[in-house]
């Protein structure tokens, strides 16, 4: 099946920060989480993928079609959830879906209503009525009723209460349940991406360190707990990275270049990106 979404060598130079050669293949039918620090880069390569900022190099193609020559029925194939819902506060959810249905072509008035409906979200209220929870889950229904099949989700969960993001995510797995579909999605939330994603994109100050399968990274690596003599027995080609405590050493490791024997503990996405960052500082 067609990638649902590939960047090669992508490029973006700002004063005093690149973004450089990022390689990111999502497989059609998939959930990649990408992570990273604040500022490492991934709002930029989020808006050179919507194309709202130019790139300096490199390629992006949607489902096999480069996006900057895309037309309006490819990008009615995506939708979009940031952080900020951004519609007026006066609109009630009713108004929302009647604005947009003059800017989609293929809106679906039934599946946005039916959409609100499932997530409890009042349609005859207005926006500034709304929970940050709610503004989020009008989003979500903003961005699938349309013929979606590429969720692109920029921070959508963060600063919301636990029971309003498990919902979000929830809706997520059920959207992806369909072959066809795929999500993008950058979070702080690196447990949340523990529990849905596929693959996860790392980048850290504008280079991608890792792009992987989930359930690789979590079984080639795990963390040491030890004394700096025993550290100093393994191969450098084990030890992703270290660092030093009160009571010994801890360190993030490839399982396969550890000798026979060794008690490691499970690396979880959490421990797997800091330990990669502090290695790159």
């Amino acid at each position: 099946m067609q990638d649902a979404l590939r960047l090669k060598g992508v490029s973006k130079q700002y004063r005093g920060f690149a973004l450089k050669n990022v390689d990111i293949t999502l497989p059609s039918g998939c959930i990649m989480g990408f992570i990273g620090e604040n500022g490492a880069g991934k709002t930029t390569t989020i808006k050179l993928i919507l194309d709202m900022i130019q790139r300096d190099g490199g390629s992006i193609e949607i489902f096999g079609e480069e996006c900057s020559t895309m037309g309006r029925e490819a990008w009615e194939k995506i939708g979009v959830v940031l952080d900020d819902c951004g519609f007026s506060e006066e609109l009630t959810g009713f108004q929302v879906g009647s604005i947009m249905s003059g800017i989609y072509k293929s809106w679906s008035r039934e599946k946005f209503e039916s959409l609100l409906l499932s997530y409890h979200v009042d349609g005859k209220k207005k926006v500034k009525e709304y929970s940050r929870g709610m503004k989020m889950k009008l989003s979500l229904a903003v961005a699938l009723a349309h013929g979606t099949k590429l969720l692109v989700l920029d921070e959508a969960t963060s600063g919301l209460d636990p029971v309003a993001r498990e919902e979000l995510l929830e809706s997520f797995q059920d959207f992806i349940q369909d072959e066809g579909h795929s999500i993008f999605i950058s979070s702080h939330i690196i447990s949340d991406l523990e529990k849905i994603s596929d693959y996860i994109t790392f980048i850290h100050k504008g280079k991608i360190l890792f792009s992987e399968e989930k359930d690789v990274l979590l079984e080639t690596h795990g963390i040491f707990h030890g004394t700096k003599a025993e550290l100093a027995g393994f191969s450098e080609e084990a030890l992703v990275g270290t660092r030093e405590g009160a009571f010994g050493v801890e360190a993030l490791v490839r399982r396969d270049k550890m000798p026979a024997g060794v008690l490691l503990d499970r690396a979880g996405l959490e421990d797997i990106m800091l330990f990669y960052s502090r290695e790159e500082k």
